[in-house]
Parts: structure tokens; C-alpha cells; sequence
């Protein structure tokens, strides 16, 4: 502990507005491993689906959104393996430049135009992203853990890092893969994951000893509350978790193994139900018996706490199954339902609101690199180099993109553009949630929960609305964009009230001694949410041909508002399950 402490004095002897030089290291970091994922994630449906003339694979929807949805789910499930090692074996620090560095090559396969790169570069980034993505925020816990009262604002800056990577990577990677080649698109998020790579490496020692060791074990348990005991894992337990754990990742990769390859491990039957379904039924059963009889053998209290967070997790099953359909039938919806041609006013209205919310946003963030560069280049020059070397890349990419739209006479809007209004509206409203939550107005997080989920049935609403003139089983229409606007502005302020809220309860909720056990329970939660996105996703054309696609979407707003109506009904009983805890 000691050298910890005295690695934080000399870690906040820098400052950069307000905070370390050092967070801003991994603020550039995170930024572009974010600009890498949502680059790509923009891309894949898109690039799967489209025609053979467009330069895309023609695969059938069904069949993008099954890799799709395997691929997002497995993206949440690997941290879990990835912290775990990275804290008994390698220490953050080199979970991170391994991570980064398995990514990068990740990128570089998907570069090639060939199925066996395709799903190779699928494997590595979600292994890679197994490594990177717990350790960034640990190593951040670990650099604040004498100076709390700068925490929040360490992570708050931290986020904004997450969605200015997420907005630039969306943006970018989006207008190369659509306008000048796909695997130019895949690459570009290479490219950037590995000046990440780079520029973290070569600072890394601004962190002096945090994270560059695993930690050790430490054996003494604090308990919170006199009647709380401990609750160790028996062989049965053990058991209960491999047998769940195999069969549930079986599942998931034999549903785009089945769709695509027509390769299917689980072809059988049993009592006249589908294999498949029987597995995944049998492992949901295994996996809902351990956590019960887990939860019914602490005290009291604890049991109660752990039977909220439960609850919370499964509410939030429902919010990311729909609000993933962001990166699928969205974009589905967005690329071959919308009408993206601009003419005239709208045209010129365009331009000018695309080029003021990318130039902005990129001018402070090259002012904060510019001031991070005063306090680190001459100790760290060799990654200042690389860090200025990639936004110089994104400036000259960025300037492309405007000289051309602005020659174009009509200006076609990319499929993927519509994916950063996400990021644009966090960054709008987060402080006004922010100020909210810290208001007398503050709601109880049952209501906030609640209003998530309502208003992220709301933005579907929208959709059905708009897609309301859409003929049954029509594969192409011309929809006015402003549809999907409203969508995403509903689905980010949907996620503001739910997503930050779900993380900062189950800190408050879990005693630290079992908050591992129980992120890993709530990563479980957000993976099947995600792997339910694209297996609904991919019953829009099933859907559509037998109904509409209007309904496909109400299906979309009926489910999570429902749910948001319930989680408010059960509000008492989670005050009760709470025990004070606001």
C-alpha cells in the first residue's frame, strides 16, 4: 500500500485541466479501443447484408444478426476471464497492451476479404477485448484509491473519453466503409487500436507501480454487517457454474454456426423440443438454482441486497436485447427503409450540422491533447509521437469527408451515421441527468429503471410510426429520417436513466468482498440482452413478411415499456429488499 500511495503523490503532481497527465493517458487509450469497436460494430450488418454489387457477402438478414448478436455477447463475457487473470497473473498494465495488441491483429484479419479472416478477426477481438476492457477501469480505481473525493470526476472524464471514441469511430469508420470500401472501413479501426496500443505502452510508466504487478491475494474478509458470514463455493456450486457456463457458450456459438454453416452440434430432440432450446433451457434452470441457493444461504440482509441486484440484472436483460437492435435491425432499418438522399435546404441543413458536430467535439479533444502534451512530451515523447500521429490521420480523414459532401450535389447520408446520434446525445444530456440525479427530483432507482425501459419502447414507437406506410413484406422503402432522430434521442435518454444507475447500485448494494462474484452476474445479464438482440433482430424478415414491419418494431416498444411499467409496480418491494439504501 505504500508504494501505491506514494505512486498517487507523484501521480498528481501533473495536472491537465484539473486532473493527471496520467488520466488522459488512459484517456486516449480507451478512446480509440472505443473508436476500434463501434467502428467495426457500424460496419458488420451493413457489410454482411448488402449486394454483391454494393461489395458486401448478400448474407440473409437472419444470418448477419445471428454473427452479430454472438459476437456482442461474447464481447461482455470475456472480461470476466480477462480481470481474473489480469489480477492473480499478468497485472493490469499488461492485460492492457496484450488486449490492445490480440485487437489489433483482430482488425487486421477482418481487413481481408475472406470468411475464414472474418471470423478469425472476430475471435481475436473478443478475446482481446476480454483483456482491455475490465483492467482500463481498474487501474484507474486503483491510481484514485487515496484521493475519492476525485473519482467521479476522473471517471466522468473517463467516459467521455468512451463516447468521443465511440462518436469518431462511428463517423469515420463508417463514411470509409460505405463510400470508399468495407475493408477499408475494418482496417481504419485497426489502424487506430494500434496507435492506442502504442501510446500506452510507451507512457506506461507515468502509472509508476500501479497495475504493473497482479495483485495479492488478500485473505482478510471485512464484513458490514455483524450478522453477515461467509459463503464459499462448494463442489456443487463449482459444478452448477462449468456445466451452465459450457452449455450456455456452446449455444451461442452454435446459433451462427447452425444459420451460416449449417453446422449444428445441437441437432436433436428431446421430449419433442428443439435441442438447442432444450440446452439453453437446461443451462438458464442449472445457472437460476445456483444463484438462488447461493443467495438463501447468506444473512439476512445480504441475501436481500443480493435478490435486488437480481432483479435489477434481469430488467436489464430486456433493456439491452432492444437497445442493441442499434447495431442491427436499426441499421437494417436505416440502410435499405430510409430515405438518406438530401436535396436543397436539407442538403445544405445537413452539411452544416454534420460539419459543426464533428469539428467541434475534435477541436476540444486536440486542445485537451494539446495540454496533455505540454506536461508529458518530454518525458514521453516517443508516445506523444503516436498520439499525434493518429489525429493527424483523423484530421486529414475528417477534412475528406467534409470536402466531399460539401461537392456532392445531392449528399447520400450513411447508414452508420445515424449510430453516433447516440454518442452526440450523451454528451448533450449526461450533465443534465447528472444535475438531476443530484436534485431534490431525484427519483428512487426502481422509477429510474422504469423510465429507462419506457422511454426505450418509446424510440421504437417512433420507428413504428414512421415505418406505419411500409407495405407487408417490402424489402426497401423510403422513410424520412427524422424517425430514426427520434429513436435514438429516446434510446440515449432511455440509457442515461438506466445504464450509469444499474453500476452505481450494484456497488452500493454487494458487500466488496463478493462485487467480482456479482459483476459477473450483471456482464452475464448484459451478454444474453445482447445475444437476444440479434436473435430478435433477425426475425425482422419472418416477421415483416407475415405481419409488417410496423409491428416488428411495436413488438419492440410493447416488451421493454411493459417491463418499465412493472419494475415501477414492484418499487415498494425493492425499498423493502434494499434496506435503506438510496
Amino acid at each position: 500500500m505504500a508504494a501505491t500511495a506514494e505512486t498517487n503523490n507523484d501521480f498528481f503532481k501533473s495536472n491537465v485541466i484539473g486532473h493527471p497527465a496520467g488520466l488522459f493517458v488512459l484517456f486516449f487509450t480507451e478512446m480509440w479501443e472505443r473508436f476500434s469497436y463501434y467502428g467495426m460494430r457500424a460496419l458488420l450488418v451493413l457489410f454482411l447484408t448488402s449486394s454483391l454489387f454494393d461489395e458486401g457477402w448478400a448474407w440473409p438478414r437472419e444470418q448477419a444478426l445471428a454473427l452479430y448478436g454472438t459476437y456482442t455477447s461474447l464481447v461482455y463475457l470475456t472480461p470476466i476471464l480477462g480481470g481474473y487473470i489480469a489480477d492473480r497473473y499478468m497485472g493490469y498494465r499488461n492485460a492492457v497492451v496484450l488486449g490492445a495488441f490480440i485487437m489489433t491483429i483482430g482488425h487486421a484479419c477482418m481487413a481481408l476479404d475472406t470468411p475464414f479472416a472474418l471470423y478469425l478477426g472476430l475471435f481475436f477481438l473478443v478475446a482481446g477485448n476480454g483483456f482491455f476492457k475490465p483492467n482500463m477501469t481498474s487501474i484507474i480505481s486503483h491510481l484514485y484509491v487515496n484521493h475519492p473525493e476525485k473519482k467521479d470526476g476522473a471517471y466522468t472524464i473517463f467516459y467521455m473519453g468512451v463516447n468521443a471514441g465511440a462518436f469518431l469511430g462511428i463517423l469515420l469508420c463508417g463514411y470509409v466503409g460505405e463510400q470508399i470500401g468495407w475493408h477499408w472501413g475494418f482496417g481504419l479501426a485497426g489502424i487506430f487500436m494500434f496507435f492506442g496500443m502504442l501510446q500506452f505502452y510507451f507512457a506506461q510508466n507515468i502509472f509508476g507501480e500501479v497495475g504493473k504487478k497482479p495483485l495479492k491475494e488478500n485473505k482478510e474478509v471485512v464484513f458490514e454487517d455483524k450478522n453477515d458470514k461467509l459463503n464459499p463455493f462448494t463442489v456443487i456450486d463449482k459444478i452448477l457454474i462449468v456445466v451452465s457456463s459450457v452449455i450456455g457458450l456452446v449455444w451461442i456459438i452454435n446459433d451462427p454456426m447452425s444459420k451460416i454453416g449449417n453446422t449444428n452440434i445441437l441437432d436433436f430432440s428431446v421430449a419433442g423440443m428443439d435441442g438447442s432450446n432444450f440446452m439453453i433451457l437446461f443451462a438458464l434452470i442449472l445457472f437460476i438454482f445456483l444463484l438462488v441457493t447461493r443467495i438463501l444461504r447468506y444473512s439476512e440482509v445480504v441475501r436481500d441486497k443480493m435478490i435486488a441486484i437480481s432483479i435489477f440484472a434481469f430488467f436489464t436483460v430486456f433493456f439491452w436485447a432492444a437497445f442493441e437492435q442499434a447495431g442491427g435491425s436499426m441499421t437494417i432499418f436505416a440502410a435499405d427503409y430510409t430515405d438518406r438522399v438530401l436535396a436543397g435546404n436539407s442538403a445544405n441543413i445537413f452539411r452544416v450540422v454534420n460539419t459543426l458536430i464533428t469539428i467541434i467535439p475534435l477541436a476540444i479533444i486536440t486542445w485537451v491533447l494539446h495540454k496533455l502534451f505540454q506536461q508529458t512530451f518530454k518525458n514521453y515523447a516517443l508516445s506523444n509521437i503516436f498520439l499525434g500521429i493518429s489525429f493527424v490521420i483523423v484530421w486529414v480523414i475528417v477534412g475528406f469527408m467534409l470536402y466531399n459532401q460539401y461537392l456532392q450535389e445531392n449528399p447520400e447520408v450513411p447508414a452508420s451515421w445515424f449510430s453516433v446520434l447516440n454518442s452526440l446525445f450523451i454528451i448533450i444530456f449526461a450533465p443534465l441527468f447528472s444535475k438531476l440525479w443530484e436534485s431534490k427530483y431525484n427519483p428512487s432507482v426502481a422509477v429510474k429503471y422504469g423510465m429507462g425501459l419506457i422511454l426505450l419502447g418509446a424510440g421504437f414507437l417512433s420507428l413504428a410510426y414512421g415505418a406505419s406506410g411500409i407495405p407487408t413484406g417490402a424489402k426497401v422503402a423510403a422513410v424520412s429520417m427524422i424517425w430514426l432522430v427520434f429513436a435514438y434521442l429516446f434510446h440515449t435518454l432511455g440509457e442515461l436513466c438506466l445504464s450509469p444507475v444499474g453500476l452505481s447500485y450494484l456497488s452500493k448494494l454487494v458487500p466488496g468482498r463478493m462485487i467480482a462474484f456479482m459483476f459477473g452476474i450483471w456482464y452475464l445479464a448484459i451478454a444474453i440482452g445482447n445475444k437476444l438482440a440479434g436473435t430478435t433482430g433477425g426475425m425482422i424478415d419472418s416477421i415483416t413478411e407475415e405481419h409488417s414491419l410496423s409491428f416488428f418494431f411495436m413488438l419492440f416498444f410493447f416488451i421493454p415499456a411493459g417491463a418499465g411499467v412493472l419494475i415501477i409496480l414492484m418499487r415498494p418491494l425493492l425499498r423493502r429488499l434494499m434496506h435503506g439504501i438510496h
